[in-house]
């Protein structure tokens, strides 16, 4: 085992590496962790992505299906109206009723929440605004999404019907109006798609504004708006902290807006906010470079001969352990002097593994992981142009 021990003796019971290249798709490849990215670029060590079943779009006639990591939040039957409660009083049940798999509004109720609570999300809604057109402006077919934080998502029934631009179906409401009008006429279904990224303060400093991005039956209305506090009605907001969490919450504006098909998938935390996805401070990307060296010196310790020497010298990419460098550059040189031993008859049947070591000290010395002298990679190089495997 290459690890951190004084012993640097190497056994090597099997003197060829795994099936898959190490220069194709494996370490030795991409460009190398840096003081910001912790991964390598093409980097296998890092996570694969969890796999979910996706949905199925909605018609105009039925719901669509939401995707298999989803948490349901309405879904036409009466029983997720559990899931609510009124907002003023949660403790009381909401007015809101459940009727023909809809979730319909019932003017002067109150806001309704989600019992669920959640941060950053990717949140899918429907809503219809009512067949008979009543009103104008705002009030016509009013209600509203409001994200944790109290940004809102603006519901209106804005077919054929102006009203101040930042206060349109789409637009983030008080902040920015919507790229354009996507809305189909009233009475038939809408559907948003929402991606919701709150504000991160770190020691009362602003890190990340907070963002949205949200899709008008298919169509992009906002692209990464910056959310400027989450705007309101007729008072401009400014930067300030959100909860973590907090509950969705329905509008209640005096008309009888529907709702369907409210679900919502939480997302991965950003590297300002403890994430390992993005540019990373150099603090933490320090810690999470000691995390995958450890996971990688943990593996090598289950594995024999080069493979075992492979990851421990993968390890090195991500934290230069005096330790196993010196275990390292030991065991290359064993194997190295294996190498030399063998028959000439022999020779062209480690041709494979010769190769991949070339390419896997190239790599280490090129990003100064090993030494650039290191003395077995000109042994290495000598060995392969004796035998005619350089590339002609």
């Amino acid at each position: 085992m290459l690890h951190r021990t004084t012993s640097t003796v190497v056994t090597f019971s099997t003197l060829v590496f795994t099936a898959a290249p190490v220069f194709a798709d494996g370490p030795f490849y991409g460009d190398p962790p840096d003081a910001t990215h912790p991964w390598a670029l093409h980097d296998m060590n890092r996570p694969q992505p969890p796999i979910v079943k996706s949905g199925s779009f909605s018609t105009p006639e039925q719901p669509g299906r939401p995707p298999s990591d989803a948490i349901i939040l309405f879904d036409g039957t009466p029983a997720t109206l559990d899931k609510w409660e009124a907002d003023k009083n949660p403790a009381e049940p909401t007015k809101w009723v459940v009727k023909d798999g809809t979730l319909q509004c019932v003017p002067g109720s109150g806001y309704i929440r989600s019992k669920e609570q959640f941060g950053d999300c990717q949140l899918h809604v429907e809503w219809a605004a009512p067949t008979k057109v009543e009103g104008n402006s705002q009030g016509r077919g009013n209600s509203g999404v409001f994200l944790p934080g109290g940004t809102e998502v603006q519901v209106l029934d804005n077919y054929n019907n102006p009203t101040y631009p930042d206060g349109t179906a789409g637009s983030v409401y008080g902040v920015n109006p919507p790229y354009a009008n996507a809305l189909r006429p009233p009475g038939e279904w809408q559907v948003y798609d929402i991606i919701f990224r709150r504000p991160i303060f770190k020691d009362g400093k602003i890190v990340d504004s907070g963002r949205m991005t949200v899709m008008e039956n298919g169509v992009v209305v906002q692209d990464s708006t910056p959310l400027e506090g989450g705007g309101g009605h007729k008072a401009r907001c400014h930067d300030h902290p959100f909860p973590d969490k907090a509950p969705l919450k329905l509008q209640d504006h005096g008309n009888p807006v529907r709702y369907r098909n409210i679900w919502y998938r939480p997302l991965p935390a950003r590297a300002c906010d403890g994430g390992d996805m993005g540019v990373m401070t150099p603090e933490a990307c320090t810690a999470k470079k000691l995390e995958i060296a450890k996971m990688i010196r943990a593996d090598a310790a289950k594995l024999q001969g080069l493979d075992k020497l492979r990851r421990s010298m993968e390890s090195l990419c991500y934290d230069q352990d005096a330790t196993t460098l010196k275990q390292v550059e030991s065991a290359v040189t064993a194997w190295l002097a294996a190498v030399k031993q063998s028959p000439a008859g022999q020779m062209e049947s480690k041709k494979g593994e010769i190769l991949q070591m070339r390419e896997a000290l190239k790599y280490m010395t090129q990003f100064k992981f090993l030494p650039a002298d290191f003395m077995a990679l000109s042994e290495i190089a000598k060995i392969t142009k004796d035998n005619g495997w350089d590339p002609k």
